[in-house]
């Protein structure tokens, strides 16, 4: 099976690796991070092949960059220009997750954003969801630009708690074709916590 998707979120801190490290593990999937901004030693990657299957792949990513801001912010400190036509989807046997950064408007140059990432590699998106003040707004911006797009949004994640009036709200707008994940609350994750939540999207996906 080599079917992609790009996950993405509504915004800086709503848990995409920790859902890329879940989701993985239910699709039994490859792994691959683009572009990693800082935390070299501690990586996106490095976490996702610490709470899943040693069998699966990690693509290596195409840009590592020292400094922890936005990509085009940290290559520009190295001395980098990151254009789109730089990146190729790597060949995987499995599914295969990519991960972006930030979400969908973060800039990988002065004109290029993850969003045209998402368009280059022309694959369906996964849109990570948390609660905060903030985060209905967010939320309907992202689902409405990727329909602008015409990039299809195959799977919502709503990661964490949410108030119920905020959930309900989300669910009356999440596009009618997508499906559902919800993750519960977790913070120390190893890989036994992490088949548990696998277990429970099995018995739970909408």
């Amino acid at each position: 099976m080599n079917t992609k998707y790009f996950i993405t979120g509504i915004g800086t801190g709503v848990g995409k690796t920790i859902t890329s490290a879940i989701l993985r593990q239910y699709f039994q999937a490859d792994y691959w991070k683009p572009v990693q901004s800082g935390d070299l030693d501690q990586s996106d990657s490095m976490l996702v092949r610490e709470l899943t299957s040693d069998e699966l792949r990690i693509h290596p990513e195409r840009f590592r960059l020292q400094y922890p801001a936005s990509p085009h912010q940290s290559a520009a400190m190295e001395g980098i220009e990151i254009k789109i036509n730089d990146f190729q989807l790597p060949v995987a046997e499995n599914i295969l997750l990519v991960e972006g950064a930030g979400g969908l408007f973060v800039p990988l140059n002065h004109r290029e954003f993850i969003i045209d990432l998402i368009e280059h590699f022309n694959i369906p998106v996964i849109l990570v969801v948390r609660d905060y003040l903030g985060c209905i707004n967010h939320t309907l911006l992202s689902l409405e630009v990727l329909k602008l797009r015409n990039i299809e949004v195959a799977y919502v994640v709503f990661n964490g708690n949410f108030v119920p009036e905020t959930r309900e709200v989300l669910l009356k707008h999440i596009p009618e074709n997508s499906r559902i994940i919800e993750l519960p609350e977790v913070n120390d994750l190893t890989r036994v916590s992490i088949q548990e939540v696998v277990d429970s999207i099995q018995r739970n996906l909408k």
